[in-house]
């Protein structure tokens, strides 16, 4: 599963893109009014990690431009491990993840499956289509086949990666995400331009962040912090036993 392990490694790095570019440091004075009044661009984007950093759970939804194709994943998780979601890789089709505990449920559509099984014999591939396809897989989230496609599924070290830093950003107004009243950070560098939207109301957390420009064009949201993530078990009428392949 070349093309998947690769994916997950890019989206994942998408998500860590939480800190504005470091490539200097704002010397602009905090605003008189408005959100953060008393405090500058760099102090409000590295509040904004701080508290997201100590989220115990949320929803994370990602669309990106890749060498891949488009990528859209959009997934619950919790530090306690729960994940479930789905991610669509341009043509190569969709899959869907439901982990829970040390169990991962895994469903690929027939493009991922044709994607993932490239040059494998055409009966072989067939076969694999015909049984697995739609339906769940049950494996151990532990099993090492399983370490790459479950990277985007880690909140735990996704916040580790939420660091401050030494950041440009600059205060560019309110605006609103979802309904939800936010400040706009802003930041340019030679690879693009950076907006980070953080909670104006309530715990600042970061809401939304978009990079545009650059080679892989991104656009993130977050949201429901610290509510129970719910993973359904699929029903055992559904899973199929890939072993079944081989006999």
């Amino acid at each position: 599963m070349r093309l998947l392990a690769r994916t997950a490694v890019n989206t994942f790095c998408a998500l860590t893109l939480l800190g504005l570019a470091a490539c200097g440091t704002d010397t602009s004075p905090a605003e008189a009014t408005g959100p953060f009044a008393d405090m500058s661009g760099p102090e409000v984007a590295n509040k904004a990690l701080k508290t997201t950093k100590k989220a115990k759970s949320m929803k994370i939804a990602v669309d990106m431009k890749t060498s891949d194709g488009p990528i859209s994943a959009h997934f619950a998780m919790s530090t306690s491990g729960a994940c479930t979601g789905t991610m669509s890789i341009g043509p190569a089709g969709t899959m869907e993840v439901r982990k829970t505990g040390d169990t991962l449920y895994t469903k690929f559509d027939e493009a991922m499956l044709r994607e993932q099984s490239k040059g494998e014999p055409a009966a072989d591939v067939d076969a694999a289509v015909d049984l697995l396809a739609g339906h769940w897989m049950k494996s151990k989230a532990s099993d090492a086949d399983n370490k790459d496609m479950l990277e985007f599924c880690d909140l735990g070290a996704l916040l580790k990666d939420f660091e401050t830093n030494d950041n440009a950003a600059r205060k560019s107004g309110e605006t609103t995400v979802d309904g939800q009243r936010a400040l706009r950070l802003t930041e340019k560098d030679s690879e693009g331009t950076y907006t980070m939207l953080v909670a104006a109301e309530g715990a600042p957390y970061v809401l939304k962040v978009d990079s545009k420009g650059g080679k892989e064009p991104m656009t993130m949201r977050l949201s429901e912090f610290d509510k129970p993530v719910v993973v359904k078990e699929p029903a055992a009428k559904d899973i199929v036993d890939p072993d079944e392949l081989a006999g």
